[in-house]
């Protein structure tokens, strides 16, 4: 399974090195049936996160009619207020600056090469979609999540359901071939589930163990009966 992280001007770190190690390290327990790899829609740049500035290298494009995986972190920065109407934080012709609103980061990347290589990858039939708390809405942003159950970051599941998605409040929502993550650290439960669906239990569990972590929550999927009032 060759698995590729995306990376966008203001992304968030956590939602992108959580992912990586952990399926990092499944490939190593594995001898190398995962791997990994951080692109941009741009190709091989460094590429500025929205927390303080934190830098990450791109070593290539995103390409989806070559992998298997793509996932698509959220972004971090100034949430704002309640009730606050983010501007675009421009300032200076619509450039990216740090310490914008993330919802701002977030649409900024309907402006780049990024949707189309999404839709590309959504369109893909061997490709499984996922993407780590505003990941989510810059899927749904672009168009793809029409009708598909998926979460995000809590503060987020009402424009995602704006969007024509089932918003689902789980740590994690397996849609088949789409698998989203709720707050930053279900990157690390959505990447243990994946590395648990395609390629096994058991290297799961060491992935778990090597880590000292246990995954929370229920995998949500689309199954079983509907449950009646408490």
């Amino acid at each position: 399974m060759h698995a590729q992280i995306v990376l966008f001007d203001g992304f968030d770190p956590l939602d992108v090195i959580a992912p990586y190690e952990v399926l990092y390290a499944g490939g190593t327990v594995t001898a190398g049936a995962v791997s990994v790899e951080l692109v941009s829609a741009e190709g091989p740049r460094k590429v500025v996160s929205g927390t303080g500035g934190l830098v990450l290298q791109a070593t290539s494009v995103l390409e989806p009619e070559c992998v298997d995986l793509i996932l698509v972190p959220g972004a971090s920065g100034r949430v704002g207020e309640p009730g606050e109407v983010p501007d675009d934080d421009a300032g200076g012709g619509g450039e990216w600056q740090l310490d914008a609103f993330i919802p701002v980061l977030l649409g900024r990347t309907l402006s780049t090469g990024l949707p189309a290589l999404l839709r590309a990858g959504m369109e893909h039939p061997e490709v499984t979609m996922s993407a780590v708390c505003g990941g989510s809405l810059i899927l749904a942003m672009a168009g793809l999540l029409e009708g598909r159950h998926a979460t995000t970051h809590h503060l987020g599941l009402d424009m995602l359901d704006a969007t024509g998605a089932h918003a689902v409040r789980a740590r994690v929502v397996d849609d088949g071939d789409l698998v989203t993550g709720a707050g930053v650290t279900s990157g690390l439960d959505l990447s243990l589930h994946l590395l648990e669906r395609e390629v096994g239990p058991r290297i799961a569990h060491a992935v778990e163990e090597l880590f000292a972590y246990e995954r929370r929550g229920t995998v949500w999927r689309h199954k079983g009966p509907e449950p009646g009032s408490f």
